[in-house]
């Protein structure tokens, strides 16, 4: 079982997430084909040099080209990252891009519902 996160982590993890949504909202939608990409959660290693980071991508056909530029755009992101949390991070973890499906669960839960 996973222990619970400590401040420290929590206090990170938000401040990644906010900075990563901000610099994927500059990207602009043209970036990711008309795709609307969210930085739903972050969640990062006892030792900080982890971020996971779940994204949640609507519409969802265009999940796997959304996620594919992420992948190749790792290190690129990773560095404006870098610069913009510089003051308050001694490294910036490393970004692993997750797909967040709540969205998807939930339209398949109503789809349900409606049946």
């Amino acid at each position: 079982m996973e222990k619970p996160a400590s401040t420290r982590q929590l206090k990170v993890a938000r401040e990644i997430q906010k900075d990563l949504a901000e610099i994927i909202r500059a990207k602009g939608m043209a970036t990711f084909g008309g795709a609307l990409v969210t930085v739903s959660e972050v969640r990062v290693s006892p030792d900080l040099s982890v971020a996971k980071v779940f994204v949640s991508i609507f519409p969802s056909d265009k999940q796997s080209s959304v996620m594919q530029w992420l992948e190749e755009n790792n290190r690129a992101l990773r560095g404006e990252l870098g610069h913009v949390v510089a003051k308050q991070f001694r490294i910036v973890p490393e970004l692993t891009f997750l797909l967040d499906n709540t969205l998807d669960y939930a339209e398949h839960i109503d789809e349900l519902l409606k049946k």
